[in-house]
């Protein structure tokens, strides 16, 4: 029988992360279903940091990570994890509205967008086909080194003390006496005083087995292709967002492209695989804004974005299960805003204080108990 304070269900980057932060003050475990962390959401973003995405709701967390990002704090990362990117958020004459109504969510926010004309535009995304074109720029986002992110939050989890316990799926969860009797599977059973449900795109399916009430969370398939393209993507381009939410592409190394067709396919908790209609809708889209020949799709992956009913993510303790603590809900912006959201998550655990990070950041808003309200 192990003992611990706390187990964390999920070793993406929302349980790493956590537990990097809490460990130093409590004994925890992660307990991972694959056989490595990182294999389903993390392993598969887009790889940028955007302070707009994810809405208004967001931005905060996002924000209030940039810093921590760029710079890591000494003995957690010898570099950062961002590079300077810049996003374009474009759009043609029939979504203007889509792009001024975007522009207004973020008002007063600052998040700094410049309005760009079709002629900066053009300069900015070699190729662009005739227009009226009209866009945003938002010179703050950069492409973050997911992968160096994550192994630094295991890192930094395992020399705090964390244990982390993979091919351990959830069997069972039963509230005994204020602590928690987990059944890890592989006869692996584990005491503990909260359970942390980071499960990503399984986290009802958790707080089921643990007997708590599922708030909703669903998850979503999101398509990405790397191709070659003549002439080649040049690496200064931004990130290039369609303001009405029709696809994205960002330049990789030798010349590629990252494409998206920005879909949200509702879709059941499993290895999410690509499908072929999505890559061909997305290249069809880019095709209407810049006149590059796709040469060939190199690969093409599929990861879930998970989102409650109101698209903001879930922080704290469940009101109707005691020591059942809710981590999850992330949608695609879980990578960006970690920093952030694992600090918030240590506070609301008991085990610190709210970071100065946090101090624009109303931990009210992300509470489970809003859904009862």
């Amino acid at each position: 029988m192990k003992r611990f304070d706390i187990v964390i269900v999920g070793a993406g980057m929302a349980g790493a992360s956590l537990a990097a932060e809490v460990a130093p003050f409590a004994s925890v475990a992660m307990i991972e279903a694959e056989a490595l962390p990182g294999y389903h959401a993390t392993g598969r973003s887009a790889a940028f940091w955007t302070e707009s995405y994810g809405g208004p709701g967001v931005q905060p967390l996002t924000s209030a990570s940039g810093k921590f990002l760029a710079a890591p704090p000494e003995g957690f990362s010898e570099r950062g994890f961002l590079t300077p990117r810049r996003a374009l958020h474009l759009a043609a004459e029939a979504d203007f509205a889509a792009l001024d109504a975007f522009e207004a969510r973020f008002a007063g926010s600052g998040v700094a967008l410049e309005p760009l004309d079709g002629a900066a535009i053009a300069a900015l995304v070699p190729g662009l086909r005739p227009g009226p074109w009209r866009g945003l720029l938002e010179a703050s986002t950069a492409d973050i080194d997911v992968a160096a992110l994550h192994a630094a939050y295991l890192r930094a989890a395992k020399a705090a003390g964390a244990e982390l316990i993979c091919a351990a799926p959830l069997r069972s969860a039963d509230r005994e006496g204020g602590r928690w009797r987990i059944d890890a599977g592989n006869a692996l059973t584990i005491e503990a005083d909260v359970l942390v449900n980071a499960a990503g795109a399984w986290a009802d399916e958790v707080a089921a087995i643990a007997d708590a009430a599922p708030l909703g969370i669903r998850p979503y398939r999101r398509t990405i292709a790397q191709l070659r393209v003549t002439p080649p993507a040049p690496s200064a381009l931004p990130l290039v967002i369609d303001a009405a939410e029709r696809f994205y592409f960002k330049p990789e190394s030798g010349g590629r492209l990252w494409l998206s067709p920005h879909d949200e396919t509702p879709a059941p908790a499993a290895d999410a695989a690509p499908h072929e209609i999505d890559v061909a809708t997305a290249i069809d889209r880019m095709g209407g804004v810049v006149d590059w020949r796709v040469d060939r799709v190199e690969r093409s992956w599929a990861g879930l974005r998970s989102f409650a009913p109101d698209r903001l993510p879930i922080y704290g303790f469940a009101e109707d299960r005691p020591g059942f603590f809710w981590f999850a809900g992330q949608g695609g912006f879980g990578i960006q805003t970690a920093p952030a959201a694992a600090k918030l998550g240590a506070a609301l655990l008991g085990k610190v204080a709210p970071d100065p990070m946090l101090a624009h950041v109303d931990a009210v808003r992300y509470a489970p108990g809003r859904f009862s309200r």
